[in-house]
């Protein structure tokens, strides 16, 4: 059977754990490397729904984009939110691993997922790793082009479609021809300036600040926030495809599912 220490061996040749920001917290958060794994549930957040959700359907081990424990911890209450998961994940002993801005950085992590969602290509990275390495952009956020120019009305149809939202908050002039496209999946309110430098005409992230779309205002630039759960969630498919590839070239026969559970915790009305 597949143990926690091979899954974490095959993670961490997918994104490796020396990409994550120095404030991360990345890895195995719950659990140990000798866990024997019954299956794999891929999701974007750790809660309770998706403890729930890896119990009924038969998966002991769980991998999230958003870390389980991201800030130190200065009790356990059972009463509050953190403890409470903890305590699930403890008594049902689920192991939970979390991968974030390595995952958000890695060749073919979270920022081409999204970017290859919408259909982007000839991708490089907006703010690269210092001495990346690989067989693609390693680093925060990916600029490139759509295989045709779209007007602004249709790009964002495009952007509503692909990420399945009902709304987007844009500041900044539309553009009334799109080719070249910025995205940073999650908060990437800072890479607006350097999209801009690279040539964007449009930036899709989330989380814009006000003081962003202001300057987005006075620099004739457009930017697009299409939420934080919309431009990650993208990373629940494609991992799971990529942990399924990893197992499969390593000879372990384990079943990895994505939830059916999750959705945007956000409501529009």
């Amino acid at each position: 059977m597949a143990s926690v220490r091979d899954l974490m061996t095959i993670l961490d040749q997918l994104a490796a754990p020396t990409l994550a920001e120095s404030w991360d917290n990345v890895g195995l958060m719950v659990g140990e490397p000798g866990h024997e794994i019954s299956g794999i549930l891929v999701a974007l957040d750790p809660t309770p729904g998706v403890l729930a959700e890896a119990k009924h359907r038969g998966c002991n081990t769980i991998v999230t984009h958003h870390p389980l424990i991201f800030k130190g911890l200065r009790s356990i209450r059972t009463d509050r939110p953190e403890g409470k998961i903890l305590s699930l994940a403890l008594l049902d002993r689920l192991a939970i691993i979390g991968c974030h801005t390595n995952l958000d950085k890695a060749a073919g992590g979270v920022n081409d997922m999204l970017a290859t969602r919408l259909g982007l290509l000839d991708c490089r990275s907006i703010l690269p790793e210092p001495d990346g390495a690989g067989t693609g952009p390693i680093g925060f956020g990916r600029i490139g082009s759509l295989p045709a120019t779209l007007g602004f009305d249709d790009f964002i149809s495009h952007l509503r479609r692909n990420l399945d939202l009902q709304v987007i908050k844009v500041a900044g002039p539309p553009p009334p021809e799109i080719r070249k496209v910025a995205v940073c999946g999650g908060s990437g309110s800072e890479l607006a300036p350097l999209a801009l430098a690279e040539g964007a005409q449009i930036f899709v992230s989330s989380e814009i600040k006000h003081d962003v779309a202001r300057w987005a205002e006075s620099a004739g630039f457009c930017v697009a926030d299409c939420g934080h759960f919309a431009t990650e969630n993208v990373m629940v498919a494609g991992l799971t495809a990529l942990i399924r590839h990893g197992c499969s070239e390593q000879g372990l026969a384990v079943e990895v599912l994505a939830t059916e559970s999750q959705s945007n915790p956000f409501r529009y009305y």
